[in-house]
């Protein structure tokens, strides 16, 4: 998890999610990227208090992309998947990942897509950000579930789009999949998303 500025109440739904999974055996690393609106440390905290589940590293704002690279130079595990601050997962989402991915090295799912409006379930398409795209129809960050090997090699690049970029480039190299499992619950009613801040950029802009 990659965390910026992002409130304590929205991080600690997030993390609990994680802590709440019906699949116990994970380790939830969690990347500070440089946040300021934290002064009483209270993602710390929270961590030091699960710290058996939880280890917890900070560093200069850099971005999403590079602080979950970070991460996941430290993983230990044989598998790694990705959680956004703002989000959460349902209890199963690890236990159904895990039962999804037998016979595959990478896969990346649809989401439970919580809205204000029908307009939210359209994201800047990384191609032409003047165009939308449903969101059922993107590879996002946080659906991302897959062997260690496959994002060692690769990593993430700090661009719009990293994680469909990333999910193209590993088709190359890997056997791959999306799946429509909706147990990612993924909050576009978030209008301080980096998503919707590039989406109403572009509506301003024209």
């Amino acid at each position: 998890m990659s965390v910026y500025n992002t409130s304590f109440k929205l991080t600690k739904r997030a993390i609990d999610s994680v802590l709440n999974q019906d699949f116990p055996d994970f380790e939830l690393i969690i990347v500070d990227d440089g946040s300021d609106n934290d002064t009483q440390n209270q993602i710390l905290g929270y961590a030091i208090e699960h710290e058996d589940k939880i280890s917890y590293m900070r560093h200069k704002n850099r971005s999403q992309s590079e602080s979950i690279n970070r991460a996941m130079q430290i993983c230990n595990s044989e598998f790694i998947t990705v959680i956004d601050a703002d989000d959460e997962y349902k209890p199963n989402h690890l236990s159904t990942c895990l039962s999804e991915i037998k016979t595959l090295d990478l896969i990346a799912s649809t989401t439970e897509t919580i809205v204000n409006q029908e307009s939210d379930y359209y994201v800047p398409d990384r191609f032409d950000t003047n165009q939308v795209i449903h969101v059922d129809d993107c590879v996002l960050f946080a659906t991302l579930f897959g062997k260690k090997e496959v994002f060692t090699m690769l990593n993430f690049q700090n661009i719009y789009g990293a994680d469909a970029h990333f999910f193209e480039r590993a088709k190359k190299e890997f056997t791959v999949k999306k799946l429509d499992l909706r147990t990612y619950i993924y909050y576009r009613n978030n209008l301080e998303s980096s998503t919707a801040k590039i989406k109403l950029k572009v509506q301003c802009d024209n």
